[in-house]
C-alpha cells in the first residue's frame, strides 16, 4: 500500500478523473512526486467498478482500491448480503477473503468473523476500509485459510468458501477443479465447523456438484437483475434428508429478493404439465429458476401454462403479479409465415426462445431496429409451429 495514496489532494485527483480517459493519464506525468501514474490509473479504474456493484465502498471516503481483478472477483453488495443470511452462529471463517466485500457483511450478523487473505498486500487494503468502514468484529490472518485452519484451535459455526479454478480451459467446471480443494481437505473442514457455505460459478452444473459434495442441505441460485450471479452450496455435516431444498433466490434494482423453493424430486414427478396458445399474459422466468432447471413447477406455482414442452415461456388470462421473471401483456401473435409477409412491426426489443434463429439474426434477417415500447418474441407453440408474439412489458 502506497498510504501517500490516501491524502486529501490525491484523494480529490481520483474522483475528479472518475471520466477521464486513463489512457492518457497512463501516458502522462504524475502530479505528485510520490505517487505513480500507474498507481492513479488503478485508483481510478478500480473506484469505477465500485459505483454500482459496491456503492457503499464507492461512496465512502479514504477507501483504497486494490488492482480491478479483485474487484471483479469480489461479491457484489447485493449478492453478499443475500450470503450473510446463510450464516448460523456468532463465529464465522472466511476462508478465502479477497477484498472483504463478504466478511464485513458476515461481520454484521456474527459476533466475530476470520478474514483469510494469502496475498499480504490485498489483506492490509481490507484491513484499512474495514477500519474506514468501522467494522471491529473482524480479525485477520495473512496467508492461506487452510494453514489457519490446520494451526488453530478454534472452531466455528459457519466456515465460508469461496473457491477460484485453477485450470481455466476445461469446459467442463468441477468443484474439483478450485482451489482450495474442498473435498481434498473436507475432513478438516468438517472438524472445525458443522456448516460449510460454498459459493461457485453458475457454470457449475448443479447435478455434478451434488456427485462431488458430501451432506448438501441447500443450493441457492442467486441472480441479480436476471443475470445469474452464484450458486450458495450450503453443507450441514449433521444433514440426513435425502435431497437438499434449492431455493432460487432473484434480487431487483432495489435489492428485493423473490425466492422459490423446490426440490429436484418434485421437478422430475410433476407430469402432464398443461400448454396452451398464447393468452393475455405472457411469462418469462427469471434465470435462476431456469438454472435450476425448474420448468414444471413454475406451472403449478404460479398457475400459468407453457407455450410448448420445450419453450420456457409460460401464460395466462389473468395476471400473476407474483411471478418471478418478467412479465408481459400479449397485443397480438402471428403464425412466423404471417409476420414475414405482413413485417408488421419495424421496431421492437427482439426475443427468441427454443426457435432457429437468434435475436441478432432475426433482426438482421427481418430489418428490425432494436429498442422502444414493443417486444417480439419469436418462439413454437404448442402446436409445433413457429410463432411471434407481439408484447408490452408490464
Amino acid at each position: 500500500m502506497n498510504l501517500a495514496i490516501l491524502h486529501a489532494d490525491v484523494q480529490r485527483f481520483i474522483t475528479d478523473h472518475l471520466q477521464a480517459d486513463t489512457a492518457r493519464i497512463r501516458l502522462g506525468k504524475s502530479p505528485f512526486s510520490n505517487i505513480n501514474t500507474h498507481e492513479l490509473v488503478q485508483q481510478i479504474e478500480s473506484k469505477k467498478r465500485c459505483e454500482k456493484k459496491l456503492p457503499l465502498w464507492y461512496t465512502t471516503p479514504g477507501i483504497y482500491y486494490p488492482p480491478k481483478l479483485s474487484i471483479e472477483q469480489a461479491s457484489s453488495e447485493a449478492t453478499a448480503k443475500y450470503k450473510a443470511q446463510l450464516i448460523k452462529g456468532t463465529q464465522v471463517l472466511d476462508l478465502t477473503g479477497g477484498f472483504g466485500v463478504d466478511s464485513y457483511y458476515f461481520s454484521l450478523i456474527a459476533q466475530k468473523v476470520v478474514h483469510c487473505e494469502i496475498d499480504a498486500q490485498l489483506s492490509a487494503i481490507v484491513q484499512h476500509n474495514h477500519q474506514v468502514l468501522g467494522v471491529k468484529q473482524i480479525s485477520y490472518y495473512t496467508g492461506s485459510g487452510l494453514n489457519y485452519l490446520q494451526s488453530t484451535d478454534k472452531s466455528f459455526d459457519t466456515i465460508y468458501i469461496d473457491p477460484s479454478r485453477r485450470i481455466n480451459t476445461r469446459k467442463v467446471f468441477k468443484i474439483a477443479d478450485c482451489e482450495p480443494n474442498i473435498m481434498a481437505h473436507f475432513e478438516l473442514l468438517s472438524e472445525k465447523s458443522n456448516r460449510i457455505l460454498i459459493k461457485t460459478s453458475p457454470l457449475l452444473d448443479i447435478q455434478s456438484g451434488l456427485m462431488e459434495l458430501k451432506n448438501v442441505s441447500e443450493i441457492h441460485v442467486v441472480s441479480v437483475k436476471n443475470d445469474c450471479k452464484e450458486l450458495l452450496w450450503v453443507i450441514d455435516t449433521n444433514f440426513t434428508g435425502n435431497e437438499p431444498l434449492i431455493r432460487c433466490a432473484a434480487i431487483n434494482d432495489q435489492e428485493i429478493v423473490k425466492t422459490f423453493d423446490f426440490s429436484l424430486s418434485e421437478e422430475r414427478m410433476l407430469t402432464n404439465i398443461p400448454l396452451s396458445d398464447p393468452l393475455n399474459f405472457i411469462y418469462e422466468p427469471d434465470v435462476s429458476l431456469l438454472k435450476a432447471s425448474c420448468f414444471k413447477l413454475i406451472t403449478k406455482k404460479f398457475l400459468v401454462l407453457k407455450l410448448h414442452q420445450h419453450t420456457h415461456l409460460y401464460t395466462s388470462k389473468t395476471l400473476n403479479a407474483h411471478f418471478i421473471g418478467r412479465v408481459f401483456r400479449l397485443n397480438d401473435y402471428w403464425d412466423y409465415k404471417v409476420f414475414i409477409k405482413q413485417k408488421p412491426i419495424k421496431q421492437a426489443n427482439i426475443i427468441s426462445r427454443n426457435f432457429p434463429l437468434s435475436a441478432e439474426e432475426l433482426k438482421k434477417k427481418h430489418q428490425l431496429k432494436d429498442g422502444g415500447d414493443d417486444y417480439l418474441l419469436f418462439t413454437k407453440d404448442c402446436h409445433n409451429k413457429f410463432i411471434v408474439l407481439n408484447c408490452k412489458r408490464i
